[in-house]
């Protein structure tokens, strides 16, 4: 399972559009926007009693309402159970700050989506190719 961390409607589209493209047949789960995110991976506030299952890789836009991305990866990075679960920012920053920021604060790779349709194409085939295929995550199967 990919969560995908995105509140930008278009976006979403976009993303799972390129992963279909690109024959990643994760299941891709949605929250719009970081409290939601921060709620389905800790099960709390509208997903509290439901069973948790970390997603093989968060992808994770910076600029989100209620909490922004960062927060979110800083939340991530401070509980022992999501602390080595890999996170790829995934926004239209190229902020140095942003980029900077988001490495100080635990991030695994940080992409920039390309605003051309064929080049968010390639970023999305090889970020499925490494961090679904190649990759050997410290986290065997997702369930920490």
């Amino acid at each position: 399972m990919i969560l995908l961390v995105e509140d930008n409607p278009d976006h979403v589209a976009l993303t799972i559009r390129a992963l279909k493209k690109n024959h990643i047949a994760n299941e891709v789960v949605v929250a719009n926007d970081g409290a939601q995110a921060i709620d389905m991976l800790f099960g709390r506030g509208d997903f509290d009693g439901r069973p948790v299952t970390l997603p093989s890789v968060v992808l994770l836009d910076l600029k989100l309402p209620k909490v922004d991305g960062l927060e979110v990866l800083r939340a991530l990075r401070a509980e022992d159970r999501t602390r080595l679960l890999p996170v790829v920012i995934l926004t239209s920053s190229d902020e140095e700050q942003d980029i900077l920021q988001s490495y100080r604060s635990g991030a695994n790779s940080y992409i920039r989506k390309p605003v051309d349709f064929m080049q968010f194409l390639e970023a999305t085939k090889q970020l499925g190719l490494y961090w679904l295929v190649l990759n050997e995550g410290p986290i065997a199967g997702g369930n920490g």
